[in-house]
This record gives C-alpha cells, structure tokens and sequence, in this order.
C-alpha cells in the first residue's frame, strides 16, 4: 500500500514538475526570442535599465527551469535533500509573491508618483544614442494607447524644449507630422491609458494570479508529502 502510494507521488511529482519545467522553457524562449528581435523591448524605466520585458522573462524562465528541474529529479530519485530544497525555493517564491501584493496595495500612492517620476526621466533618453529601447517602447505603447506622454503630451515640450511631440503621438502617423498643430495630436495621459487598460483587464489578471498561486500550492504539498513518505520508508525499512 505505501510503495503504491509512493509511485503515485513520485509520477505526479515527476508530471507536475515536468509541465513547470517546461513551462519555465516557453517563457526563456520567449524572452530570448524578444531579446534578439526587439532589443530591450519595454525598456521605459531610467533607473532600471536592464528591467525590460525580454530580461524579466528570461529570469522568470531561468528560475522556473531550475526549480522544476530540481523538483523532478527530486521526485525520481525519491531524495530527501532535493524535494526539501525544491519545497522551500517555491515557498519563498510564494511568500515572496503575497509580501510583493501586498506591499503593491499598502504603498500605491507611493508607487504611483514615483513610476510617474523615473517614466519622465527616462523621456528624457527618447532618440538618444544606445536607448533603441527605450524609444521603441515609446513608440508602441503612444501609438497603442492613443495617448502621449506619461501625463500629458506637454511632457515632451521639456525633452525637445520645444512645441512638439514624437511622432508616435499623432493621430495620424506621417513623418514629422509631431511638428504639426496639436489639435492632430493625442492628449490622454499614457499612465493612465495603461492604468485603465488594467483595470479592464482586473478579471484575468486575478485569474492568472489564483492559476499561478493553485499551482505554486499544489507542488508544495506533494513536495512535502513525498518527503514525509521518504522519511515513514526509511523508518519502516530501518
């Protein structure tokens, strides 16, 4: 009875942990694919650089590959030291994850006016020499959004020193037509747009939130309850 229970353990282990690591491979790829095609694509950020969309993928990818792989192996060789190992990473990551939510609620006030802050610095690299980037990101999300500016299209009278916009903010897109009269330009506030976008958005971004969370619980308990099955083994066979 308990060596049957062990095998369903260790092949529902082994299957979960599988479809983490492969889960944790689409994500590094997609990240990789993002990072050789679109550079640092989603780059908006002035003081943190290196956080774009490819980079942040990449490292997502790396660390559910790592820990998935060690959760498999684990579960194969039924040892101990693995599936403690693979069950504390995810509950840090877990716990990591509620303090992150938290913290997100308690301060976002604070947050808000600081991303709205470092965004307008780091207008201020728009079209410059090694911020491919950052202009790119620009470009997509005005164009996208239909907005201009983190909040409002008179944040890029300071980047030019001038009356004029990128040409990404103009509704509709021809070369230097940012020059042009404002009434041919948009005005909503971009960090709003994409605040708004969010919101509508809420449902399936709790979803994926509750999928992640369900998933992050399920290998928790049959790490541990692998685990504790080892250590009756070992203590029968002893």
């Amino acid at each position: 009875m308990a060596e049957g229970c062990m095998m369903a353990l260790r092949y529902g282990m082994v299957f979960f942990n599988l479809l983490f690591w492969l889960g944790g491979c689409g994500i590094l790829g997609v990240g990789i694919w993002l990072s050789v095609t679109q550079g640092n694509f989603a780059t908006l950020s002035s003081s943190l650089p290196s956080l774009s969309a490819a980079n942040l993928l990449i490292a997502v990818g790396t660390i559910i590959m790592v820990i998935g792989c060690l959760g498999c192996v684990g579960a194969v060789k039924e040892s101990r030291p693995l599936l403690l190992a693979f069950f504390i990473l995810l509950l840090l990551i877990f716990f990591l994850e509620i303090l992150s939510i938290m913290l997100f609620f308690i301060y976002q006030d604070e947050i808000d006016h600081y991303a709205q802050r470092d965004l307008k610095k780091g207008l201020q690299l728009f079209g410059t020499e090694g911020n491919v980037g950052l202009t790119n990101a620009w470009m997509i999300v005005q164009t996208d959004f239909r907005c201009c500016g983190v909040t409002n299209h008179t944040d890029w009278f300071e980047v030019y020193n001038a009356t004029r916009v990128p040409d990404s903010c103009c509704l509709e897109y021809s070369d230097n037509c940012g020059l042009d009269n404002p009434g041919t330009w948009w005005t909503a506030p971009c960090y709003e747009r994409v605040k708004d976008w969010l919101n509508e958005n809420l449902v399936a971004l709790w979803i994926f939130a509750l999928c992640t969370a369900l998933t992050q619980i399920l290998g928790l308990v049959f790490s541990m309850t692998m685990f504790c099955q080892t250590v009756k083994v070992e203590t029968f066979y002893a």
